[in-house]
């Protein structure tokens, strides 16, 4: 990287901080566990409870305004999406992309777009375009389910057929949506299903997303990957096919861990932000990505791992916004491949920590977000508030 003064480095990690926003998921101020059980926090029960921990995230960081719904945990039959915009302003956040939850009833033990029932994939389907209308009626641009549908044991499933009923699905869904949404498919090797899982893969998201239509693009969980696949490069081809929707952010040791972002491997999240930030810069174009979080905050403190989260994202962020493009460029058409990495190395070993400080003062914040947190007095009271009552029906078991 090229020598950077003080205020320049503040500047170019301001600008970039400017344009960072990163979504929130509601169930992760939800009481989570394992399969094994469950540890009890002063968690969040209800959608307005979860807006207002959200809004704690959002005023101390000053990057997180809107919150991702589960429409069956969050928005119940019977809810009014109006009712729920307002709880959210009243929170200083607004409502998110939308998931559909097309996994967690008994009726989808063998699927749900592709089980091989017509009646359990007319249910799905019908649940998917309640969660579109629901996300036109709460103002949500982004509709993103996932999808546990597959088989554990081979021979059990017709993989072509499980195929085309996912097209025929989405593309039903697509075809609903309003003019300004858009569907972000996402994808994931395996669990719950362990032979084969309908949609595996980018490359399988990304071929449903374009028969979906033209408003279908691909959703990446980085934790949905097998162990050392090169998940930077996937990002490359996805820009580079101008189908990447966006991000669930997390961070894995083994498997789809949902730990925190940056917790195992930050020079991961930093290569993916700096294929980001190449391809901005390289076509003189912002990225269309939605940046969203989707973690099991099991152990640590919800809301404190959340602003811990949100720190890291910026400050890996801040770090690709400092690669000399144009020395890597020049690194990279002339072979030098130690000067090109070491344009990632040194933008990487930078201590931006001064310069996201910077920026938080001048935008009204706090120098430490945590730190203002604690300070804030708010986990102590909703600790007296929520104990001793029993936690809703959350993500996981």
């Amino acid at each position: 990287m090229a020598h950077k003064s003080s205020s320049t480095l503040a500047e170019t990690v301001g600008a970039a901080l400017d344009g960072l926003q990163i979504e929130l998921p509601s169930w992760g101020f939800a009481d989570t566990g394992t399969r094994f059980g469950k540890f009890h926090q002063p968690a969040a029960r209800t959608t307005e409870e979860k807006f207002a921990d959200a809004g704690q995230v959002h005023k101390v960081t000053g990057a997180c305004p809107t919150v991702a719904l589960h429409v069956l945990w969050d928005v119940p039959e019977g809810t009014k999406p109006s009712d729920i915009k307002k709880v959210a302003e009243r929170y200083g956040v607004r409502p998110g992309s939308i998931s559909p939850n097309v996994f967690q009833d008994q009726i989808y033990k063998h699927g749900s777009l592709s089980n091989e029932q017509e009646s359990v994939r007319r249910r799905a389907l019908e649940h998917i375009l309640d969660s579109v209308r629901i996300a036109r009626e709460i103002g949500s641009r982004d509709v993103t389910p996932w999808f546990a549908d597959g088989s554990n044991f081979p021979g059990t499933a017709n993989i072509r057929a499980r195929k085309r009923w996912m097209a025929e699905g989405l593309k039903r869904a697509h075809d609903a949506l309003g003019p300004d949404q858009r569907l972000l498919v996402e994808y994931k090797p395996f669990e719950p299903a362990f032979y084969h899982t309908d949609i595996a893969d980018w490359g399988m998201a990304l071929v449903l997303a374009r028969q979906a239509g033209p408003k279908g693009r691909v959703l990446v969980d980085t934790g949905h990957h097998y162990l050392a696949q090169n998940i930077e490069q996937i990002v490359a081809w996805l820009l580079d096919e101008g189908m990447l929707g966006g991000f669930h952010f997390n961070d894995r040791r083994y498997a789809d861990d949902d730990l925190t972002l940056g917790s195992i491997d930050p020079y991961q999240v930093f290569r993916i932000f700096a294929e980001i930030r190449f391809y901005e810069w390289e076509t003189g174009q912002r990225a269309d990505i939605a940046y969203m979080v989707d973690q099991s905050h099991n152990l640590k403190g919800k809301i404190e791992e959340m602003i811990q989260t949100v720190m890291t994202a910026q400050e890996l962020y801040a770090k690709a916004a400092l690669i000399d493009f144009p020395s890597l460029t020049k690194a990279q058409n002339e072979q030098r491949l130690i000067d090109a990495e070491n344009t990632y190395k040194d933008a990487f070993s930078t201590d931006v920590r001064p310069a996201v400080r910077e920026w938080r003062r001048a935008r009204g914040l706090g120098e430490d977000p945590l730190a203002a947190f604690r300070e804030s007095g708010y986990m102590e009271r909703i600790t007296r508030e929520r104990a001793g009552r029993e936690s809703a029906v959350s993500s996981y078991a």
